[in-house]
């Protein structure tokens, strides 16, 4: 494994004039060289381990370090302990919950067709509906074309079936890395582990991202490159009908959507392999997400669940369907009026499951903040300003729990 430069920049002086003096005595001596690399290596692993992983010892540490599928090829009948969740919050897959629906929830669904066509005022009213009461819709008829779609899917399980040592060129555990390789939900501050691998990469501005993209599979930027602004043409148009729904205009001094089309795009594709024992462990814990939309591709393996009205429902996959949600930033944005939801994914002991999720906000450097033309005596600003440094110093410090970030953001009880 290449670790990362930021990794090696922050050990303590201790480690460091400790690495340095015995480097110097491999230098005189090559049998000892590679000896002292793996001590180097432990070193450094041991610094930037998760609590759940260094609580198990270096040895299995560094193992769970590399992901889950590394240890699902390595052979599993039974879920390491670092993964193992407290009762309280395991999915109870196969138990009388009452925090479980037995049925799966149709979500709203979008017709982005119509969205643009003689229609528009119905589905205006549709996505306000869906904003408001569920936080989550499924959009068809979206434009993206099946090949787009099918070749990004291909190509991502591509990506997590090359070597180890080809993905883990990748592993950083910098936040602001544009391209980051990693397993868990917050790698570094996980109590507990999820049974998930993931590839982030940064996506606009497009010219400036690409050329720190993977180079393996061959046609990674291509593919990626294109499905990448295709979906950021979709969420600038959703945004039109979003801020529509909500009674702004987006002509005059307040042009969200203006300042969207120029916003950040995270790209995020999760790998969750067959677990031996699915009902033990998440793939991700309930959470919302950050920005403005969230535009999911899922395949055919259910695992995701979204939480209404109390309990857990799981939502059925469309084929070829976005499934879109309200983020933390929409939520501010709209003064409350729209909620981000929390959601999770479950894991299966039978079948891999892969999905890409699209991120999409206003630049890194621009302020979120309610809409000024959302604020009235009969509703005051609920929210405080907000920028992605405060978001990522929050979740460098803390272990993302919920809708915690967003939570330490309010200014009155909505």
């Amino acid at each position: 494994m290449r670790l990362p430069v930021a990794a090696t920049s922050e050990a303590s002086s201790h480690e460091v004039s400790l690495l340095s003096t015995l480097t110097s005595l491999a230098l005189s001596d090559s049998v000892f060289v590679n000896r002292i690399f793996n001590v180097r290596i432990t070193l450094l692993r041991t610094l930037y381990m998760s609590p759940a992983m260094a609580r198990d010892g270096d040895t299995q540490g560094s193992q769970y370090q590399k992901g889950v599928k590394q240890l699902v090829e390595n052979g599993l009948e039974t879920v390491p302990k670092k993964y193992i969740l407290p009762p309280s919050d395991r999915p109870a897959i196969n138990s009388e919950d009452s925090n479980v629906a037995k049925q799966n929830l149709q979500l709203p669904i979008i017709d982005f067709s119509d969205l643009l066509g003689p229609n528009r005022s119905q589905v205006l009213q549709s996505l306000a509906n869906a904003c408001e009461q569920y936080g989550f819709f499924q959009v068809v008829n979206h434009g993206i074309s099946d090949d787009v779609i099918n070749n990004m899917r291909d190509m991502s399980g591509r990506f997590f079936d090359l070597p180890f040592e080809e993905r883990a060129k990748y592993m950083t555990i910098d936040m602001r890395a544009p391209v980051r390789y990693g397993t868990s939900f917050s790698q570094t501050k996980d109590s507990v582990l999820c049974w998930r691998d993931f590839l982030k990469f940064l996506c606009h501005p497009l010219p400036d991202f690409l050329p720190h993209w993977p180079v393996s599979p061959v046609d990674f930027r291509k593919v990626a490159g294109t499905y990448a602004e295709e979906t950021k043409y979709l969420f600038v148009a959703l945004m039109e009908g979003i801020a529509e729904s909500l009674g702004i205009l987006i002509e005059g001094k307040e042009n969200i959507v203006k300042e969207l089309e120029d916003g950040s795009q995270m790209m995020v594709v999760n790998l969750y392999p067959p677990c031996p024992e699915p009902n033990l462990t998440l793939g991700m814990p309930p959470h919302s997400d950050y920005g403005f939309l969230t535009l999911l591709l899922q395949d055919e393996v259910q695992g995701l669940q979204i939480q209404f009205q109390g309990k857990w429902f799981t939502v059925h996959p469309i084929k070829n369907a976005f499934v879109v949600n309200v983020g933390d930033h929409l939520e501010i944005y709209s003064n409350g009026k729209y909620k981000s939801v929390l959601h999770r994914v479950l894991v299966n002991a039978s079948k891999s499951r892969t999905s890409v999720a699209s991120l999409h906000s206003l630049p890194f450097n621009c302020t979120i903040r309610p809409s000024p033309r959302l604020i009235d005596e009969a509703n005051p600003k609920r929210y405080a300003d907000t920028d992605f440094d405060t978001f990522l110093a929050y979740v460098s410090n803390t272990e993302p729990k919920r809708k915690d970030f967003l939570d330490s953001r309010k200014l009155t009880s909505t």
